[in-house]
Formats: C-alpha cells, structure tokens, sequence
C-alpha cells in the first residue's frame, strides 16, 4: 500500500469541504492509518490547509459550486437519503428506540463490510491499494517506527489523574448526583458534563454512566 498517495486524497476532501463552506476541518496525517504521525506527515496535512487557505483565491468565495446542475443534483440526492434513513429511525420509535435493536450500529457495520468488499474485488479502485501498484516497489526494508509511551510518561499519566481525583475529591458526590439525576430525567447530558469533566476523569464518568444505562454489546 503506497500511503504516500493519502495526502492527494485529503487535498481533495479537503478542498470538497471548504468549498462547501465547512466550519470545522482536520486534516489526517498519511501514515495516520499505521502509526501516531510523525513530525514530518503532520507538518504535510497541515500543509494542505494552508495552501488552500492562503495560496488558492478561489477557497475565498462563498460557496463556489452553488448553482451547479451536478452539485443541485447530489444536494437532493443526499437530502432524500438522509430523509429517508430519519424515517427508519423514526419507525424504530426514534434514536433511543432504535439503539435498543442496534440498528445504527448494524448500519455502520453493513456499509463498512460494503465498502471492504468493494475494495477487495476491486470494483472500487482505489490507487496504490488494489490498482495503479507501483511494478517496482522499492526494496527498502525499513520498519515504520511505532510511537509508544515511555514507562516514564506511563507513570507521570497516572500520577497526575491521581492527583486530580484527590484534588476534587470534595466536589464528586454533588456533581455525580447531578449526573445521575441529568441521565434518569433525560435531561441535557452534555450541560451537565461540560461542569463534570472539570472534576471528574473520563474513566470515572464513563463508568458511574454504565452503572445506570450499562453497555452495548457490540452485534456482529
């Protein structure tokens, strides 16, 4: 797999979201899908937004492809799918109804196994992966060196997450209780949790969450 070509790839998405006026962007690293990128592959994603933003005049305009048949025409299609995915949630007896069937998960995995398969027979072509392969590869045999954490960073980790549980240790029953009471009522959980997560880990949330909904089994 040549994952050089991934950074052609997310110049394109990239370009493709800010000309529809996207408000939140991150470009990947392209060896993000092996190992935590290098100093090297970050500096090139970051690269991608910067070209676009400040060397490309046209990323200046308002939605560039507004009025064009092909970009009118994939908005109504998106639009009708969309539509029609909400109804099926919908006749599941809405979000909460249909996480009780896995049926949101079922979807992820049906469209995951769809596109694997798409990709192993080769109906979509994808460069570098199952078609256009470099006839001669290069003989390097060099490893891609995995970033691990030192024991020593391991350790300061847990000292630190140590050291904030006792420094609130005082304020965790009142805020927890709100907690509990924001799930039970089917209040706005992420109000609650915006205040939570100032005095609580995210293992310490996650898992006084699971003591009142508990988990999902994961459906295959």
């Amino acid at each position: 797999m040549e994952i050089d070509f991934n950074d052609i790839r997310t110049t394109l998405q990239a370009l493709y979201a800010i000309y529809d006026n996207c408000n939140s962007l991150h470009t990947n690293a392209y060896d993000e899908a092996i190992t935590t990128p290098t100093a090297e592959s970050v500096r090139r994603a970051l690269a991608i937004q910067l070209i676009i933003n400040r060397e490309l005049g046209q990323a200046s305009n308002q939605n560039p492809l507004q009025g064009s048949f092909l970009i009118e025409e994939l908005t109504d299609l998106v639009e009708e799918a969309i539509l029609a995915e909400f109804i099926r949630i919908s006749d599941r007896g809405g979000v909460l109804g249909a996480m009780e069937t896995m049926y949101q998960r079922n979807k992820i995995q049906e469209e995951s196994l769809y596109y694997e398969t798409l990709k192993h027979s080769g109906e979509l072509p994808i460069m570098g992966v199952n078609s256009f392969l470099n006839p001669n590869p290069p003989q390097e045999d060099v490893e891609i060196e995995l970033a691990r954490s030192t024991e020593e960073e391991k350790t300061m980790q847990i000292r630190d997450l140590e050291q904030f549980h006792q420094f609130h240790e005082a304020e965790q029953n009142v805020m927890m209780q709100r907690l509990s009471d924001a799930a039970l009522e089917n209040s706005n959980l992420f109000e609650v949790l915006m205040d939570d997560c100032q005095v609580y880990s995210l293992g310490q949330i996650t898992q006084h969450l699971y003591q009142h909904g508990g988990k999902y089994p994961r459906n295959m």
